[in-house]
């Protein structure tokens, strides 16, 4: 328990506090109707509350169901002040012309109001009369100095109509704007047609990126929107006003969690799925649900290699690991499937179609090793792919593929593959001293190989080449303090 509390620690919450709404929005992921009867009391959320803050959590973001429909919220978002914990709501906003004041006076942080398009396409998503009322809170919390954010769920009902969206947040003095995809989950399950395409997430960040550098409002693309493109990393260096800003994974279970209605702890409450669900904070307190070295084990245990399709090869995988959970789960039906609204994974697809092209072995060779010297490994993989594909019976070439193909491995991530392309190499020449190095480097890696076996490749590697390469001494070097200091 004591490495878990080292390793991890929550600075985020969102906690779903009813399932209760007074709308049935048409995209809305939890098909949000009626209050539930298994919802914690005001009791129960008081003692969570008080968890919540002796768990070292710092921000709070209480959503639904619609959040003003439950009485006691009030309540709720001033002991989270009093314990030290920062409380935002995400709210319709149909209640906000009553309850702005409530808000503000309990010590509300920040009311984000769910807005899904200009006034026509908003009403017609959540209900008639909505986009005014939204309006008209705005008005009356920026009156009350309460910061207010809008958040809109993109389909393509909408995503032709942001640049009129923008206008008129940035018109209602709107301070920041999350935008998000709309997944096959809840009530969007059945129209499948409002769900964007793959391809259009590039048109979403192109979007973000232009409001971004205009300045007048700041744009936060959700976690569900990337990645590892330099447009995305802008964005997110201009709104969280970093100098690094590259996607490190799903925080849930890392740096977050999920509090359902009832009080199940979940990663993610998008995640809608039973078997993620860690425990109940009836039956279990949330520190101990948390720090249960075997909580969240599906995020905190998960490896690149676990992942499918490109994800499971690609140059930012371990770093990654396949972008958004729930992206995965309810497009691919599995946590374990390849993102395919990733913008690298569309970027690649693109790619791979023009690679595909290639007829001659030799200049796709040739295109490969470009591609390394201009540091594109995970083009210089594909085309050695491409290039093992075309080739017949030349062995020299045949070689020279998998040597390339097992280095280019090797800087995705992809040990085993470069294990198994370097033993190929050197199936057709045993003494070559590259694919040798490689192949020791990639046992090591992979950390079940003795590691005297590897020193012992390494070896002949460096005597192959003569003792004159320095980076097979340097590895060698390093290889041989490692084993001294293991002992």
């Amino acid at each position: 328990m004591e490495n878990t509390l080292l390793k991890y620690q929550p600075v985020t919450s969102v906690w779903e506090v009813t399932m209760g709404c007074n709308m049935n929005c048409t995209h809305c992921g939890s098909s949000c109707n009626q209050p539930y009867n298994d919802e914690l009391s005001t009791q129960e959320a008081l003692q969570l509350v008080k968890e919540i803050a002796e768990l070292g959590v710092k921000w709070v973001t209480l959503s639904g169901g619609e959040p003003l429909t439950r009485q006691d919220l009030p309540e709720l978002i001033k002991v989270l002040k009093e314990n030290g914990v920062g409380a935002n709501v995400i709210t319709n906003g149909w209640l906000l012309p009553q309850k702005a004041k409530m808000l503000a006076e309990a010590g509300v942080s920040v009311v984000a109001i769910s807005i899904d398009g200009t006034k026509e396409i908003h009403d017609e998503t959540r209900r008639q009369g909505s986009f005014e009322r939204d309006m008209e809170g705005i008005r009356l919390l920026r009156e009350l100095n309460v910061e207010v954010g809008a958040i809109t769920t993109i389909t393509q009902k909408n995503i032709g109509h942001l640049k009129e969206l923008r206008e008129e947040l940035i018109k209602a003095k709107v301070s920041s704007w999350q935008v998000q995809i709309g997944l096959p989950m809840g009530n969007l399950l059945k129209h499948k047609e409002n769900i964007i395409r793959p391809e259009q997430v590039d048109d979403i960040i192109d979007f973000c990126y232009e409001t971004a550098l205009e300045g007048r409002i700041k744009m936060y693309p959700a976690d569900c929107i990337g990645y590892y493109t330099e447009k995305e990393q802008e964005i997110k260096r201009r709104s969280y006003n970093v100098e690094h800003a590259l996607w490190n994974g799903c925080n849930a279970g890392i740096r977050g969690f999920g509090i359902l209605q009832n009080g199940d702890i979940i990663g993610c409450t998008s995640v809608r799925d039973k078997e993620y669900i860690e425990g109940n904070i009836r039956e279990r307190s949330l520190s101990d649900i948390w720090n249960d070295e075997n909580a969240f084990g599906w995020r905190r245990n998960m490896k690149k290699e676990m992942l499918s399709g490109h994800c499971k090869e690609c140059v930012y995988g371990n770093k990654c690991l396949g972008g958004c959970t729930n992206t995965r789960l309810t497009m691919e039906g599995s946590i374990y499937g390849e993102n395919k609204y990733c913008s690298y994974n569309v970027y690649l697809k693109k790619k791979m179609a023009e690679i595909a092209t290639e007829v001659d072995a030799n200049a796709t060779l040739k295109k490969a090793q470009e591609a390394l010297r201009q540091n594109e490994v995970q083009m210089a993989l594909m085309l050695a792919k491409r290039g093992i594909e075309l080739n017949g019976k030349d062995r020299e070439l045949h070689k020279e593929l998998y040597k390339l193909k097992g280095y280019a491995d090797f800087m995705c991530g992809n040990y085993k593959d470069a294990e198994e392309s370097n033993a190929e190499a050197l199936r057709l020449y045993k003494d070559d001293a590259y694919a040798i190095k490689g192949l020791a480097l990639s046992m090591y890696k992979q950390n079940k190989y003795p590691l005297e076996e590897v020193i012992q490749l390494m070896e002949k590697a460096n005597k192959l080449s003569g003792g004159a390469d320095m980076d097979i001494i340097h590895d060698l070097n390093l290889l041989k303090q490692e084993n001294l200091a293991s002992r």
